[in-house]
């Protein structure tokens, strides 16, 4: 078994991440700016405004995965909050590869989130890792400067994993937490027309994807990660309601009050970003759940 240093191991994908490594045997440590003897993982103290990382931690570990980064929807995208998203996600990589370079022996391999809204709105166009970033977003500007300094990683000759996360379905944090909400008020709320595709992937298998990617030496490289069949948000919230089997009435929330309330930030659930899953299945990566229905009755049955 391994060690496992984890970068945002606090996260929604971090915390399924991590208890999953360690069920399957791998010691887990985790990079924190905070330490909290009440951590279950051990907590190693960095800090990306001084530029200081615990070289203990990074000497440690087998493999380093990489989720640090400032939110995405948590504030409204003033000028300020886009240059942390954009600092949290190259400032953390550039850290980490000068701790790698430290290293008394190699490391084995370097995984690092991404995520789809690199290629921006991009209408009904099937989306593949050979396509290039998205114009006049800030999403595909932040993710395509994030992969940038991934790439400086991958350089060296390090075996380096990047992962282009969709939405990742989960009942305890992120898009469903907050899409279930109107339920409880038997409303079903769209987002605008609703035809806008959301490339989703259940919190299982992005998890599991990490996992392969440690696993399985022969994978390098980018990777979307995301399921199979991407869904249009109507058609998303329509399947939400039947998974839970309540009555709700199907409502849009409308486009031009939402970026009124968001502002830029609206892009979030306003872009339309369909992406393939060929590549990773073409390794041998397996979906638990490939279909949407069958994710959210288990997300909401076993309440992750």
């Amino acid at each position: 078994m391994s060690t496992i240093l984890i970068a945002g191991g606090t996260g929604l994908v971090g915390k399924y991440l991590s208890q999953m490594l360690q069920a399957a045997g791998h010691t887990v440590l985790h990079l924190s700016r905070k330490q909290d003897s009440g951590a279950k993982f051990p907590a190693y103290a960095w800090d990306l405004s001084k530029k200081t990382i615990d070289q203990a931690a990074v000497d440690r570990a087998d493999y380093i995965i990489n989720l640090a980064g400032a939110g995405i929807a948590d504030q409204r995208w003033t000028p300020e909050r886009k240059r942390l998203i954009i600092s949290s996600r190259v400032d953390s990589t550039l850290l980490l590869k000068a701790a790698i370079e430290r290293r008394p022996t190699p490391l084995k391999a370097f995984i690092s989130a991404s995520a789809v809204g690199f290629y921006g709105s991009r209408g009904d166009q099937l989306m593949t890792e050979d396509d290039p970033a998205g114009k006049d977003s800030f999403l595909a500007e932040s993710v395509a400067a994030w992969e940038k300094a991934v790439e400086k990683i991958a350089e060296t000759g390090l075996r380096t994993v990047v992962l282009r996360i969709g939405v990742v379905l989960s009942t305890c944090g992120g898009a469903l937490e907050k899409m279930l909400i109107p339920f409880r008020f038997f409303n079903a709320t769209y987002f605008g027309n609703g035809q806008q595709w959301m490339s989703w992937i259940h919190i299982d298998d992005i998890c599991r994807m990490f996992m392969a990617a440690i696993e399985n030496e022969q994978l390098n490289g980018i990777y979307n990660g995301v399921a199979p069949h991407p869904a249009r948000n109507r058609d998303l919230v329509v399947k939400l309601k039947n998974a839970l089997g309540k009555p709700a009435i199907l409502l849009p929330a409308p486009e031009f009050a939402l970026r009124a309330a968001m502002g830029e930030m609206a892009d979030v659930v306003f872009d339309s970003t369909r992406v393939s899953s060929k590549k990773i299945e073409a390794t041998g990566f397996r979906f638990q759940f490939p279909d949407l229905l069958p994710a959210l009755g288990d997300l909401l049955r076993r309440k992750i």
